[in-house]
């Protein structure tokens, strides 16, 4: 049950620190009605402490992100590209080998929502599709990301979608794990991969992980020492092929943290390999 030493991890939820953290959220303020959360340096800022600090002028955000994958044995990690993402497009170009890229989608742009994921697939041989239904507010199985999902389909590449209660201060409804049943029956080729935790529904998650087969679970925003017991327990008994390791940095973890909790969750031998590399290996197809 102690986590061994010497996997080469595949990190599947990874940024570049920013200089003013509030630029990145900027999609969200039209969604966010408290005066609180507008002052924020990150929506869900009253969830976390110890948040990365922002990067000072003059120090270069690929290395400090390569930097810790040495530090912390991270053989490679998923990055955001786009239309306007200098630091992963010159990630991409530097260091080919410690990344590989998705593109992040909001269904309300439609066809030019699919247009950006040919774009990004053709340009960086795109292994991932992301969302973030309550950013959005569009539920997971609404209409609008079918065109999404059906792409996702055709180019054989999972989606990451997060799901579960949201951090920021916006609705919950877009995210409720039960829309994902119905996905999923529609698409059964679709490779869907949770984020954020699915709380408060977890149990329903690994009921849909039981019925689904290519559903799957992240641990993105979670502290190790936090990693749902229902989810630990699915790992060690039916799940461990169905469970990917993902971490939240920096957009509110360091590494540091991640890595101390990391040796305390009780994950079965056999369940460690698949949990920090071969999971994410068989579903994003590296």
């Amino acid at each position: 049950m102690t986590m061994p030493t010497g996997i080469p991890v595949i990190e599947t939820f990874l940024g570049f620190p920013s200089r003013n953290r509030k630029d990145v959220y900027r999609f969200l303020a039209p969604h966010l009605r408290d005066e609180e959360s507008k002052g924020f340096s990150f929506p869900a800022q009253y969830m976390f402490k110890d948040v990365p600090a922002d990067l000072e002028d003059n120090v270069d955000s690929v290395a400090v992100v390569v930097d810790n994958l040495d530090r912390f044995g991270i053989e490679r990690g998923m990055i955001g590209v786009g239309r306007d993402h200098e630091d992963a497009e010159r990630a991409l170009k530097e260091h080919p080998d410690r990344f590989f890229a998705s593109v992040s989608i909001d269904p309300n742009d439609g066809m030019d929502a699919v247009r950006l994921i040919t774009e990004m697939h053709e340009k960086w041989d795109l292994k991932a599709v992301t969302t973030f239904p309550a950013g959005a507010q569009v539920a997971i199985n609404d209409k609008r990301y079918y065109p999404i999902y059906a792409k996702c389909c055709e180019l054989d590449i999972p989606i990451f979608s997060c799901a579960g209660v949201p951090g920021p201060r916006v609705p919950l409804e877009p995210q409720r794990v039960e829309h994902i049943d119905e996905v999923c029956w529609f698409f059964p080729e679709l490779r869907f991969v949770t984020r954020h935790g699915c709380e408060p529904w977890t149990d329903l998650a690994v009921k849909l992980m039981l019925k689904w087969p290519n559903l799957y679970y992240s641990t993105s925003a979670f502290a190790p020492k936090h990693y749902p017991k229902a989810i630990i327990d699915y790992a060690n008994t039916r799940g461990a092929d169905k469970i990917i390791y993902a971490g939240y940095f920096p957009a509110g973890l360091t590494y540091d943290r991640i890595w101390g909790d990391m040796p305390n969750v009780p994950f079965k031998d056999d369940v460690w390999p698949k949990f920090l590399r071969e999971n994410a290996l068989r579903v994003l197809k590296l």
